[in-house]
């Protein structure tokens, strides 16, 4: 399989090939429902538990606080709003900060109750103390923080918000889903989330993780399940690949994130020097694979077209929401410019000479689109 020229990352990492080689190997062991008691589900639960077990040895975390899900939307959900359900009787109040994915402005939305969007920086930081304040106040059931932007790939500060939420008893849900498997899961959550296919596992596999101890309830009541984390009869065999392929992303990351991250700052530097041109996010202190650049007088779908035409695809605007050609909500928190924006991200096979074409490919594309509106 190829993927050249493929620079969207961000939306889906190609399959890593530990993925691909487990997943053709369970799906002649996994197929049973492994909550029966016969002995092919039997098979099936002890590989399940196996790629839970891999799985918390990854993050740091126990084997019974790892949950798969269908989705790293579902565990979202199930995550943020399973904490509030926990926490109904102090309140119903939603407080997140203000580029948090649209899967979670979503099930915010959902549930009945304020929900408060705390400001970020021009970098899309969020501040600790901030959050703090905002989680104070009275009816408070939940705080969220992602643990990196999904869009600019800024890290927030989740360990020092963690503390700083310490002594008010609201719990703190982090969306995990950009950053996992790429940088270390940090400290301080209550309940998090991850997906599969971000780091190169299949798609149609999340993990929710809620910490032993924490005030979580099933945000869904009704559903007949043992586990009521769960989201019903698990794909094992998929479970199993994304727990393969999360083992083998965080054993060769710190050599695989520094050659992205050389490559990113290449790219930063090359967007930079165009005229007109802001690049957003956090230099240092981000996802090492992912940069974001907004270009004035240049509309970001055809930016998407031009490049694609070069065989470069990168993605404009927020993955969940570029369809639908609205402006990104991450980039206006920021006070970035929202049009004419492009996110590269790398996967773990781009090379040196795919940077080198796409950075001789955008000049030219950027001052053609330009050129057409007598710029």
């Amino acid at each position: 399989m190829t993927t050249s020229g493929y620079l969207d990352a961000a939306s889906s990492e190609p399959m890593h090939p530990a993925a691909r080689d487990t997943l053709l190997a369970a799906l002649d062991q996994g197929y049973a429902d492994p909550r029966r008691l016969h002995r092919t589900a039997r098979s099936a639960r002890l590989l399940l538990d196996n790629a839970r077990e891999v799985v918390a040895d990854c993050l740091g975390t126990r084997p019974d606080e790892v949950t798969f899900t269908a989705s790293g939307t579902e565990a979202v959900h199930r995550g943020l709003l399973g904490l509030r359900a926990g926490r109904a009787r102090h309140g119903d109040a939603v407080v997140h900060s203000a580029v948090e994915h649209s899967a979670l402005l979503h099930a915010a939305a959902w549930v009945p109750g304020e929900h408060v969007a705390v400001d970020v920086d021009r970098t899309g930081r969020v501040s600790p103390a901030d959050v703090a304040c905002a989680a104070g106040a009275a009816g408070v059931a939940v705080a969220a923080v992602q643990a990196a932007n999904h869009e600019v790939g800024t890290v927030q500060p989740v360990t020092e918000v963690a503390a700083a939420l310490a002594g008010t008893g609201v719990p703190l849900f982090v969306d995990a889903c950009a950053s996992a498997g790429r940088l270390a899961l940090p400290e301080g959550w209550d309940a998090a989330a991850a997906s599969a296919h971000k780091w190169g596992g299949p798609a149609g596999v999340g993990l929710l993780l809620v910490r032993k101890g924490a005030r979580w309830r099933n945000p869904f009541p009704g559903d007949d399940r043992v586990d009521e984390r769960a989201a019903g009869f698990e794909n094992v065999p998929a479970a199993l690949a994304a727990a393969a392929a999360l083992q083998a992303v965080v054993a060769e990351r710190a050599e695989v994130g520094r050659r992205q991250a050389a490559l990113v700052d290449r790219i930063r530097a090359a967007a930079a020097a165009l005229p007109d041109t802001e690049v957003v996010g956090d230099p240092v202190d981000r996802l090492p694979h992912l940069v974001t650049f907004s270009c004035l007088y240049v509309d970001g779908e055809a930016l998407v077209d031009g490049l694609d035409r070069r065989g470069f695809g990168v993605a404009s605007g927020s993955a969940c929401t570029a369809s639908t050609l609205e402006p990104s909500h991450v980039l206006a928190a920021m006070g970035a410019l929202t049009h004419g924006n492009v996110r590269v991200s790398l996967t773990r096979t781009t090379t040196e000479q795919e940077v080198d074409g796409l950075l001789a490919a955008l000049p030219e594309v950027v001052a053609g689109i330009r050129a057409e509106v007598g710029l």
